[in-house]
């Protein structure tokens, strides 16, 4: 049986820790940030943790 494929558009987003929790961006800090506030803007540079439900379905593909 062939190997499981990664996931190459999961692999560009996503990026596992040393402890197996998955690291994820914030969305909406892209562009037209300037009609938002600077507390939102600055909160979206932060990384956020992937929940358990989706950790076990992206694990697969990573």
């Amino acid at each position: 049986m062939p190997k499981m494929k990664t996931h190459t558009g999961t692999k560009k987003v996503v990026n596992k820790r040393p402890g197996g929790t998955i690291a994820i961006g914030r969305s909406g800090g892209r562009h037209n940030t300037g009609k938002k506030s600077t507390a939102i803007n600055r909160k979206k540079r932060a990384g956020a943790q992937l929940s358990k439900a989706d950790e076990r379905r992206i694990k697969s593909l990573i």
